[in-house]
C-alpha cells in the first residue's frame, strides 16, 4: 500500500468514527492522533532499521505536539484511530491489530520493572477491533482478544477472550457476543453491537 493509500484510508477511517468531522482537509490538518500515528510510521522504521536515537527522539517530538507518546518499538496495525488523544501511551512492546480505537489517557503499558530484561514482552497485545475507553490502563503482557471493548477508566491486568466487555477497578471480564446482524461498519464489532 502507497503511502498516499494509507493516509486516505487513515482520513476515512477517522470520518467514520468520528461524526463531528466535517471534511477530509479538517481530519488531516486538525487530528492530532492522527500526526501521532503518521509520525510513529517513520519512526518505526527508523527504529526496525537499527537507528534507535533518531526513533526516539522523532517519537519525543510527537509527543511534544500532540500529547500522544507512541515508542518506536510497538507494533500497530491498520486504521487505528486515537480520539482526542492527550494523554495516551503506548509502550514499547505493545501489539495493536487492526482497526484499534484508543480514547484520551489510554495507557497501555508495563506492570512491573522487577526482573524484567531488555528484550521481554511486557506490554499488552490488543486484537483487531478493540475499543479502550478514556483513561483506561492496560498493564503488563496480556493479551484482549478482538472486538472486545475495556470501558473508561478500567484497569486491565489479565487476558481477557474475544468479545469481551471489560469494566471495573480492577477490570472485571464480562463474556459478550457480537449482534447476529452484520455490522453496518464492515464487519468490525463496535460496543453498540455487542448483546450480552
Amino acid at each position: 500500500m502507497t503511502v498516499v493509500a494509507r493516509v486516505r484510508e487513515d482520513i476515512a477511517n477517522a470520518r467514520r468514527h468520528d461524526p463531528a468531522s466535517r471534511s477530509d482537509a479538517e481530519v488531516f490538518l486538525a487530528y492530532s492522533g492522527l500526526h501521532a500515528v503518521w509520525t510513529y510510521r517513520i519512526a518505526h522504521r527508523l527504529w526496525t532499521r537499527g537507528f534507535y536515537l533518531g526513533a526516539r527522539l522523532l517519537s519525543q517530538f510527537a509527543r511534544f505536539l500532540t500529547g500522544i507518546e507512541i515508542h518506536p518499538g510497538a507494533t500497530i496495525g491498520r486504521r487505528l484511530f486515537i480520539d482526542h488523544g492527550m494523554g495516551v501511551v503506548i509502550g514499547e512492546t505493545a501489539i495493536l491489530g487492526d482497526d484499534v480505537m484508543l480514547y484520551h489517557s489510554v495507557t497501555l503499558g508495563g506492570k512491573s520493572r522487577h526482573g524484567v530484561k531488555p528484550g521481554d514482552k511486557r506490554h499488552p497485545t490488543l486484537g483487531d477491533g478493540v475499543t479502550v475507553g478514556a483513561g483506561a490502563k492496560v498493564l503488563g503482557d496480556i493479551t484482549i482478544g478482538e472486538g472486545s471493548t475495556i470501558g473508561a477508566n478500567s484497569v486491565v491486568t489479565k487476558d481477557a477472550p474475544p468479545y469481551s466487555l471489560l469494566v471495573g477497578l480492577p477490570a472485571k471480564v464480562r463474556p459478550v457476543k457480537p449482534a447476529t446482524t452484520e455490522s453496518a461498519r464492515g464487519g468490525v464489532c463496535w460496543p453498540e453491537d455487542y448483546s450480552v
